[in-house]
């Protein structure tokens, strides 16, 4: 069987970017038992309460779901088990300095993909956001909607709503 080629997303965690602000994006491998794997190919994963952290030096992610292979034996997983994230050691370190610096930042997964095969994880170094701060970010993209609806009215010779 050949090798996949590109990128398949398998789960995101979309609620990452609104309850974050991402800084910095890595790329990681994960350390995987078989029956994960075949239960990520079926794409039973989810990223919804995982988080990353450091622990002795490494780079753990917890909480991450993966569901147990249906046609696993005794040898299944357990779904929520803590996996090593594989990054290089000066990523790994460049990492933890920053977490540890006491700016408030954490890592987060944002999404779980298969990149020429191999799963993957893409994490990012971000800042919690505050309610008021969503409520900007909310506001700037409703007037950018605006803004582009009354363009293209005025680009149609449409006059405008009322």
């Amino acid at each position: 069987m050949a090798r996949q080629t590109g990128r398949t997303v398998i789960a995101s965690n979309r609620r990452a970017r609104h309850d974050y602000e991402v800084l910095k994006t890595y790329e990681a491998g994960l350390v995987l038992a078989g029956t994960e794997v075949k239960s990520l190919r079926a794409g039973y994963a989810s990223l919804a309460d995982a988080f990353a952290g450091e622990h002795e030096g490494e780079l753990l992610l917890y909480q991450l779901h993966i569901a147990e292979y249906g046609f696993g034996t005794w040898t299944n997983h357990a779904p929520r088990r803590t996996r090593k994230l594989l990054l290089h050691r000066v990523e790994i370190d460049r990492i933890r300095q920053k977490l540890h610096d006491g700016n408030g930042l954490t890592l987060i997964p944002l999404s779980l993909y298969f990149a020429g095969g191999w799963a993957k994880v893409e994490l990012a170094l971000a800042r919690g956001l505050r309610s008021y701060d969503k409520r900007q970010v909310i506001a700037k993209r409703d007037a950018e909607k605006e803004i582009a609806r009354a363009m293209g009215r005025h680009l149609k010779g449409r006059s405008p709503a009322r």
